[in-house]
């Protein structure tokens, strides 16, 4: 996903739009209001297709909030935090704070949203009943509704992973086996063949037959294979760091600089020759800030002589922090949506040393080679 605002908060939950749901919206309502609706209702005011059209996709993108609104509801009663829900190209997705840690938990979690879209199905289905001959503009909304949500419900209940069906069908297993990597990786398998058969039909339907309807399945497709490789990986990585602290991944003794110096003398004094990509900025013996490489490479070049490290630093006050006894697989959710590069462990009130994204994900991946 690209870049998202947040717009509003739904039972204290922040609800987020990406960028690239605007392109969805716009799609679905052109499509709404020049193809479906005057397709099958003829003799319309052409105002009136745009302001159904309009409606009904207002209505739709409300359902799939509803939708993730049903699986965080859960997610919170279950004791998972919910940082999140971003409405974003492909529909809609809820940023939680850790998976379940139980197969029951994940089972309710799963259902829920289908469950939802289903329900909403049923109401519009019976509102479109009773308006039927009694209001064309409001049968033709709900009519559609109900259709949309149960083919929501439908596709999401599809049994490979990260689609909801899947995580059904991981919980199904892990509460089977009681192996829930065993289950992850079984899901995903599913997940892969699904994604491939979307692809490949996708492009039957596109390139054999005409329809443009068959992009969209090959973007759905490669949508989901890339999450369930994504998602797996994740998975791994969490079991490599069970039984391991933040204390075995620390770095601590960070090189230090002082906060007052410019890029142009950091780089060509210090940061040339230099193997870190972290450092502790220092106002005299007082750590005040975090610098990584990275905040330097976004600073363009004829800055740099009046770019000082304490503009651009991290400030310690801004840190997100552990403890040194803090699980090593915990501090995975520290790491929000790629914005933190580094956390810090602190002790006692003091900052004992860093951890970077880059050092804890090589962490794992020597734990997974050393293991086979």
């Amino acid at each position: 996903m690209g870049r998202s605002f947040q717009i509003a908060k739904i039972f204290g939950i922040p609800f987020r739009l990406d960028f690239s749901w605007f392109i969805i919206f716009i799609f679905v309502t052109l499509m709404l209001s020049m193809s479906f609706f005057p397709d099958s209702f003829k003799g319309w005011h052409s105002e009136y297709y745009w302001i159904v059209g309009i409606a009904t996709s207002l209505l739709f993108f409300a359902s799939v909030i509803v939708h993730e609104l049903a699986h965080s509801i859960m997610s919170k009663r279950t004791g998972i935090q919910v940082k999140s829900i971003t409405l974003f190209l492909f529909g809609g997705i809820a940023q939680i704070g850790k998976e379940a840690t139980q197969p029951k938990t994940e089972l309710v979690i799963s259902i829920a949203g289908p469950a939802s879209s289903a329900f909403l199905a049923g109401i519009f289905y019976g509102i479109a009943y009773l308006c039927n001959g009694l209001n064309v503009y409001l049968f033709a909304l709900t009519s559609y509704l109900s259709y949309v949500n149960l083919i929501l419900a439908v596709f999401n209940m599809i049994p490979g992973f990260p689609l909801d069906g899947g995580r059904v069908l991981r919980a199904v297993i892990w509460l089977a086996t009681g192996n829930y990597l065993r289950a992850t990786k079984i899901a995903t398998t599913a997940g892969y063949v699904i994604s491939i058969a979307m692809i490949l039909t996708g492009a039957l339907i596109f390139f054999i037959w005409g329809y443009f309807d068959g992009l969209w399945l090959i973007f759905i497709g490669f949508f989901l294979n890339g999450t369930a490789r994504s998602t797996y990986q994740q998975t791994i990585l969490r079991e490599n760091l069970k039984g391991y602290t933040a204390q075995d991944v620390i770095s601590r003794d960070l090189p230090r600089i002082p906060r007052n110096v410019n890029l142009m003398d950091l780089i060509e004094g210090t940061l040339v020759k230099s193997p870190y990509k972290f450092y502790q900025v220092t106002d005299g013996d007082s750590m005040v800030g975090i610098l990584t490489i990275w905040q330097i490479k976004k600073v363009p070049q004829r800055q740099w002589s009046l770019t000082t490290v304490a503009n651009i630093m991290i400030p310690v006050e801004q840190l997100k922090t552990v403890r040194p006894a803090d699980d090593a697989s915990s501090i995975i959710e520290k790491f929000d949506q790629g914005q933190d590069d580094v956390v810090a462990v602190s002790s006692e009130g003091k900052i004992v040393g860093i951890i970077a994204r880059h050092t804890l994900f090589d962490f794992a991946q020597r734990l997974q080679v050393l293991k086979g």
